[in-house]
């Protein structure tokens, strides 16, 4: 099982970005699908997680500014980052809890990481 995430890059205070992260190998079935990111210097933290039934969950710093999305089809997860800040700067993580065969069990899965720089 893979995890390629892109999207991520500079942008100034106030502005937007979409993080994407796709899933492939072999895959049986996904739970959660969800973005982590790390400061430097800090540890990684949980920035949302959308569930196989669509509920959606934030962490408190992004609450209101950024919007977790997926498509069930292509084991895709979104992040829509809008009023992004400095201290949105980060490496952002998809992670992906899934089964690769029927009887297997839930692992958790990485991706390699994107940055994201806020900077005027």
């Amino acid at each position: 099982v893979q995890l390629q995430a892109s999207g991520g890059g500079l942008v100034q205070p106030g502005g937007s970005l979409r993080l994407s992260c796709a899933a492939s190998g072999s895959i049986f079935y996904i739970s959660t699908m969800a973005w982590y990111r790390q400061a430097p210097g800090k540890e990684r933290e949980l920035v949302a997680t959308a569930t196989r039934a669509g509920t959606t969950m934030y962490g408190g710093s992004v609450k209101g500014r950024f919007t977790v999305s997926r498509v069930h089809a292509n084991y895709t997860v979104f992040l829509q980052m809008n009023s992004l800040k400095p201290e949105d700067t980060a490496v952002y993580y998809c992670n992906t809890r899934l089964r690769t065969g029927s009887s297997a069990s839930l692992n958790d899965y990485w991706g390699q990481g994107t940055l994201v720089t806020v900077s005027s």
